[in-house]
């Protein structure tokens, strides 16, 4: 059944999301052009909360847990298992008091209303997969933002989207890349459930009446400790939380 109220639902759906995207591209363009970063970022945090909204004609809901004291005075290394493209605007949305940057593939930063434009002038780092040394630099850039500006940013540290909610193995090097320009950043784990099932049937139709959840988990100090450990901490303490078996030693 969920999958027939998705062939209803769905394209209702996807005229909303499009409609906000439009809407929002002008709007976006004069608070930064005429406002700078403090507006832009206003519009965008409104941006994704409409567009979080948007799952809702879908009968699918959304829960944000975060029951820690984050300080909002640090720079935050955001570390998150990823499952769909539905993960990002509550991200931005939520996350908003800590200036959550984004990491994105540098092929995003054309062609998509008010995403592109978000992604050129809003502070995140658009990485070329296929230029390493521009990829680090990107990071190595964003870094020191963070640090500069007391920013934070959200990492998917398994590299690609799960299509089950299997929690695939981290990777530390852009997490390790980061911690270089931003060595006091702390790292707090955000396990998400269900955002895979939005899309198990492909991008049409959309699933229909599911729960996505997020939870935000206790923070995990670096205290110079090699990334790849801090990393290996984040992903256990997801599966943890998930039910899922952790990786052998």
């Amino acid at each position: 059944m969920k999958k027939v109220f998705g062939y209803i639902l769905s394209p209702i759906h996807y005229i909303a999301f499009g409609l906000l995207l439009g809407i929002f591209q002008p709007i976006q363009w004069i608070c930064y052009r005429a406002f700078g970063y403090r507006a832009h970022k206003y519009s965008v945090d409104i941006l994704n909360s409409l567009l979080t909204a948007t799952y809702y004609l879908l009968g699918n809901r959304v829960s944000f847990v975060n029951k820690q004291n984050l300080p909002t005075n640090r720079s935050i290394i955001f570390v998150a298992n990823h499952q769909s493209m539905y993960d990002i605007p509550p991200l931005i949305w939520k996350l908003a008091p800590w200036h959550a940057k984004f990491i994105s593939k540098i092929e995003l930063t054309k062609g998509i209303p008010s995403i592109s434009y978000n992604l050129k002038v809003g502070g995140g780092a658009n990485i070329d997969r296929k230029d390493p040394r521009q990829s680090i630099t990107e990071l190595m850039k964003l870094g020191q933002r963070m640090k500069e500006n007391v920013w934070s940013t959200v990492i998917f540290p398994e590299g690609t989207r799960s299509k089950d909610g299997n929690v695939r193995a981290f990777q530390s090097a852009g997490i390790a890349t980061i911690l270089k320009k931003c060595p006091d950043a702390l790292i707090v784990p955000i396990a998400i459930e269900n955002a895979w099932k939005m899309v198990q049937y492909g991008t049409f139709p959309l699933s229909t009446f599911e729960h996505l959840k997020f939870t935000v988990l206790p923070a995990i100090e670096v205290n110079k400790r090699p990334a790849d450990e801090v990393v290996k901490e984040a992903e256990a303490e997801i599966k943890k939380f998930l039910g899922q078996d952790l990786d052998p030693l």
